[in-house]
């Protein structure tokens, strides 16, 4: 009896993947208790945090809340692994709102599953990872660098976990097949098509092509044309010593960056109120967001140790947003001396959403601005709102670095990150990767004292945004309607 041979996007895949797939995910079947063609109902109820904003409907198990509505709504579906998947899907999700049709978040992470329980498992390990990554140079170069920007390169490589995604497709059982669905992780994308869905668009991060974010059966979207060139000729992902077979045409699209309806609509008046304020001399806008892994402690720490004076004389205004890591929050605040006392402290959710808004319209003198709030979705969230009010954003370049604000970035967490930064300083909406303190210092002085740089960076995004780069959230969205 022959072999079965198996092809991903017309690519081969080895004897040797297949058995491996197949042991794989008869592995985690056994280890998780997955059983065979169990359904979960499904019902949805409103995001408390973020519905009023975008119109977020989270599906949740069970019959308790309102029925789906398959004529208006589409899936987002996403994890929680970090906060960049989630930010995406929040992007998504304000376009489709912004559409008039109703956002159904669907967190894989969000049901009792043998799925569930898996991603868990991963992603422990994904964020000691980072964190180590950021303690540790040689760590960093010699594993975590390789991992995250090569080791997850080759298609065939990543097969064995694309078969066992499959464990994934229970919860999915009550979609209806033809029900329009974003996925901002590959994971959530393969237990869509595992369970048949005919709809699904598989919305790629970062910008760095790997063979471990392609879902075959969907529509693949990019947010640049060097991630559309990786993909369409797959560079790289092949089986050692063969040329592969790109993504066809059908089946992927440049969307440009997936960017919030809120963000996108008001890129160019942010941009020239920003101008606005640099004419004025008033107190530069500093937006500081860390990470959902909870990497570079140390760095926001040095940062903002070198920030204080500023603050204290109130030539600069800090928005620090700490997300939901309290513990991170409590190592900075009482390591920088002096910080605790001169923080202005935002843990409600309706102060902090007031807070931003009229921020965005009002002057602010300087000081110090900590947020830290345990929701999930207020941590990404804040960020979101803050963005519109700050001029400067210091990041890492992960998915932030294709929002429309001037942005320093800081170290990469991953070697998948660094194409971020090398994108946006291309375009002229960010910087170059700052790699060491030093030089995120310099930079940062730059922006704070002189005006040229962030002049040079909000005149690109007043060009970019005309261009529609900031649209492809929108673009994904009418895909999946498509």
């Amino acid at each position: 009896m022959g072999t079965v041979k198996v092809k991903v996007l017309g690519n081969e895949i080895g004897p040797k993947r297949v058995a491996q797939g197949a042991r794989l995910r008869e592995r985690f079947a056994r280890k998780y208790g997955h059983v065979a063609g169990l359904k979960y109902p499904l019902s949805a109820v409103e995001n408390p945090t973020v519905g009023p904003y975008i119109g977020v409907q989270n599906v949740v198990p069970g019959r308790n809340g309102e029925p789906i509505d398959p004529e208006k709504g589409v899936f987002v579906g996403t994890i929680r692994m970090g906060y960049g998947h989630y930010r995406i899907a929040m992007a998504l999700a304000s376009a489709v709102h912004s559409m008039g049709l109703v956002p159904y978040w669907f967190d894989l992470l969000g049901f009792e599953s043998p799925g569930a329980r898996m991603i868990r498992d991963m992603d422990k390990w994904y964020s000691l990872g980072s964190r180590i990554s950021q303690k540790s140079r040689l760590f960093n170069r010699m594993l975590w660098d390789p991992l995250m920007g090569k080791w997850y390169k080759r298609l065939e490589k990543n097969y064995p976990v694309m078969e066992a995604a499959a464990l994934f497709s229970d919860v999915y059982g009550e979609i209806p097949r033809d029900m329009p669905f974003l996925a901002t992780h590959p994971f959530a994308a393969h237990g869509a098509l595992h369970a048949g869905l005919k709809r699904v668009v598989n919305v790629i991060p970062d910008n760095c092509p790997l063979g471990f974010h392609l879902a075959a059966g969907g529509i693949q979207t990019v947010q640049s044309p060097s991630a559309y060139f990786g993909f369409r000729t797959l560079k790289g992902m092949g089986t050692r010593g063969q040329t592969p077979r790109g993504v066809p045409a059908a089946q992927l699209a440049m969307t440009g960056h997936y960017v919030d309806h809120e963000l996108a609509a008001n890129a160019v008046l942010d941009c020239e109120a920003r101008l606005t304020r640099i004419q004025a001399k008033a107190p530069r806008r500093l937006l500081i967001s860390v990470g959902g892994a909870g990497a570079q402690q140390g760095l926001i720490a040095a940062i903002l140790q070198d920030l204080m004076p500023r603050l204290r004389d109130k030539s600069v205004t800090l928005f620090l947003n700490f997300g939901d890591h309290r513990h991170i929050h409590d190592a900075v605040m009482r390591g920088v001396p002096g910080a605790l006392e001169l923080a202005v402290r935002h843990t409600d959710w309706a102060k902090t959403a007031a807070f931003a808004e009229r921020a965005v319209e009002q002057d602010l003198p300087g000081g110090l601005h900590v947020f830290l709030n345990d929701d999930i979705y207020a941590a990404v969230y804040t960020t979101n709102l803050l963005m519109r009010a700050s001029d400067v954003l210091l990041t890492k370049p992960s998915e932030l670095a294709y929002y429309p604000i001037p942005k320093l970035f800081l170290e990469r967490v991953g070697g998948h990150e660094a194409w971020g930064a090398t994108r946006a300083s291309e375009l002229g909406d960010g910087t170059l990767e700052c790699d060491t303190l030093a030089l995120t210092l310099q930079t940062l002085r730059l922006l704070i004292d002189e005006d040229d740089l962030l002049s040079m960076l909000c005149d690109g995004i007043i060009k970019l945004d005309g261009m529609g780069v900031y649209h492809g959230a929108y673009r994904a969205v009418e895909l999946a309607l498509d």
